[in-house]
C-alpha cells in the first residue's frame, strides 16, 4: 500500500545528505527553501494557524483531497518518486569502486565511472518532462503544457518548487556537463535518434506518464519541454554566475570532500540524494495544505453565526452540551446532556430517561448532537460516527471526510491516515 501524504511528510528527514546538498545550493536561490518536515508543522508554517482544532480540520480535509484521483496529488508524488528511483539506479552503475578515498564518510565505495554526456542529458531532460507533467496535475491542467509551465516557472515558482529546479540546473546540468551544458544537451538531443532515448531505463520508468501514443510522440514532448525551459535555465546561470567550481565549493561547506573531480562528485550526488522526491513531497504538501485551508475557512464562514466558534478539546463537551452517546449493546446513539466533566470522562443525563440511567462515559463514545443535510440527509462531512469492522467484529470511532452517494470516506480516530478508507452506508452508524 502506498504511503499517505501525512506519512510521507512526517518521514521527511530533517538532516541527511539530500538536505545538506540543498542547503549548500541556498546561495543560488537565497532564502527560498526551508526544509519543512512533519505534516502538522507544515500546516502551521504554511497557513499560520495555531488552533489545534483548525489544524486537525485542515489535516482531515487534506487526507480526503489527497485520495481524490481528480486532484492529481497522488499522481504528482508518484512522478517525483519514480524519476528519483530510476535516476538513483542509473547513478549506481556509475559508482563502481573506491569512493571511500574520495569522500571521507563513505568508506564502503571505491571507484567512480562518470556518466556519459548522453546519459546525463537524458536524465536532465526527463526530469524537466516530469516537472511539467506534475505541475499540470497539481494545477488541474488536463494536458501537460510546457509553455504554461515555463510562464509559472519564470514568475511564480518559489519555495521547494524553485529549489528543485535550481538543483536540477546545478546538479544535473552545470556540475557534470560544465558551464555550456545547455549547448551540450541541445547537441545530444538533436543528434540522438528516438530509439536511443526510448531504450533508456529512466525513460522506461516514466513512459506511461508521458503524453503521446508512440515513442516518437513522447520524445517529441520531452524535446519540446526542454526547449521551453532553456531560456529560464540560461537566465538563472547568467544571473547567479553559478559555475561547477562554485557549486563544488559550497558543497564543501556541508559535505567533506577530498577530490575536486566534478564528474565524480556529480555522479556521487545522483546516487546518494533524492532531491526530486524530497522537494516534490514538500511541493505537493504545500499545495494540498493551501487548498485544504481554503476549504476549511469557507466551511467555517458558511456555518450559522452561533456555530462558527471552533471549540478546543477542553470545551467541546462542556457541561450543558447537548451530545449523543454510543450504546455498544444496542449499537445506537442516544441523545443526552453533559452534566459533569472529569478529564476525558463525562457524566451524562439521557434525554427522556430518569436519573437512574445517568452514567460516566468515555470521550470515544460521545459526539456533538449536530446533524446537517448531506447526500442522504443523515450524515455530513466532519461528523463523528461508528464504523463496523466485519473481520474484527467491532465498532470503531471515525470521522467522515467525504461523501459520495451511499459511500463514506472515513478517518479512524486514534489511527494514522494509512487506515483511511471508503465504507458503505450499512457499515456506518
Amino acid at each position: 500500500m502506498d504511503k499517505s501524504i501525512i506519512q510521507l511528510v512526517d518521514e521527511l528527514p530533517s538532516d541527511n545528505i539530500t538536505v545538506k546538498v540543498l542547503k549548500a545550493l541556498d546561495y543560488v536561490a537565497p532564502g527560498q527553501w526551508n526544509n519543512l518536515v512533519g505534516f502538522d508543522n507544515s500546516i502551521r508554517a504554511i497557513t499560520g494557524e495555531t488552533n489545534p482544532q483548525v489544524i486537525q480540520q485542515i489535516r482531515d480535509r487534506a487526507i480526503v483531497l489527497y485520495h481524490d484521483p481528480q486532484q492529481g496529488y497522488q499522481a504528482a508524488i508518484k512522478l517525483y518518486q519514480t524519476i528519483d528511483s530510476a535516476d538513483t539506479a542509473m547513478a549506481t552503475a556509475a559508482l563502481a569502486n573506491k569512493v571511500g578515498e574520495k569522500i571521507g564518510f563513505l568508506s564502503f565505495l571505491s571507484k567512480i565511472t562518470p556518466k556519459a554526456d548522453v546519459t546525463q542529458t537524458i536524465d536532465l531532460v526527463l526530469k524537466v518532462a516530469v516537472e511539467i507533467i506534475a505541475f499540470s496535475k497539481l494545477n488541474g491542467i488536463p494536458q501537460p503544457n510546457p509553455q504554461e509551465f515555463v510562464n509559472t516557472l519564470t514568475n511564480n515558482y518559489k519555495d521547494a518548487s524553485l529549489m528543485r529546479m535550481v538543483a536540477l540546473v546545478c546538479l544535473d546540468g552545470v556540475l557534470p556537463l560544465g558551464p555550456d551544458f545547455l549547448s551540450k544537451i541541445q547537441e545530444v538531443i538533436s543528434g540522438a535518434n528516438t530509439d536511443a532515448i526510448a531504450q533508456n531505463p529512466i525513460f522506461s520508468s516514466i513512459n506511461n506518464f508521458l503524453p503521446g501514443s508512440n515513442p516518437s510522440d513522447k520524445v517529441g514532448f520531452i524535446t519540446q519541454g526542454f526547449n521551453s525551459v532553456q531560456g529560464w535555465m540560461n537566465n538563472l546561470v547568467s544571473k547567479t554566475g553559478v559555475t561547477p567550481q562554485s557549486i563544488f565549493s559550497h558543497l564543501g561547506n556541508f559535505i567533506q570532500m577530498a577530490d575536486d573531480n566534478l564528474d565524480f562528485v556529480a555522479a556521487f550526488l545522483d546516487q546518494t540524494t533524492n532531491y526530486y522526491e524530497h522537494t516534490g513531497i514538500q511541493t505537493v504538501a504545500r499545495s494540498l495544505i493551501l487548498q485544504a485551508h481554503t476549504l476549511v475557512k469557507q466551511e467555517v464562514q458558511e456555518q450559522p453565526p452561533t456555530s462558527r466558534a471552533i471549540k478546543t478539546d477542553n470545551d467541546r463537551y462542556a457541561e450543558g452540551t447537548k451530545v449523543e452517546v454510543w450504546d455498544s449493546e444496542d449499537e445506537e446513539w442516544y441523545k443526552a446532556t453533559v452534566e459533569q466533566v472529569k478529564g476525558n470522562r463525562y457524566f451524562i443525563q439521557y434525554s427522556g430517561y430518569d436519573s437512574s440511567d445517568n452514567e460516566w462515559v468515555e470521550e470515544d463514545d460521545i459526539r456533538i448532537r449536530d446533524r446537517h443535510s448531506s447526500d442522504d440527509g443523515e450524515y455530513r462531512v466532519g461528523q463523528k460516527v461508528k464504523v463496523w469492522d466485519e473481520e474484527e467484529e467491532e465498532w470503531y470511532s471515525a470521522t467522515i471526510g467525504k461523501i459520495k452517494s451511499q459511500q463514506y470516506f472515513v478517518h479512524y480516530i486514534g489511527y494514522d491516515s494509512s487506515y483511511d478508507e471508503w465504507v458503505d452506508e450499512e457499515e456506518v452508524c
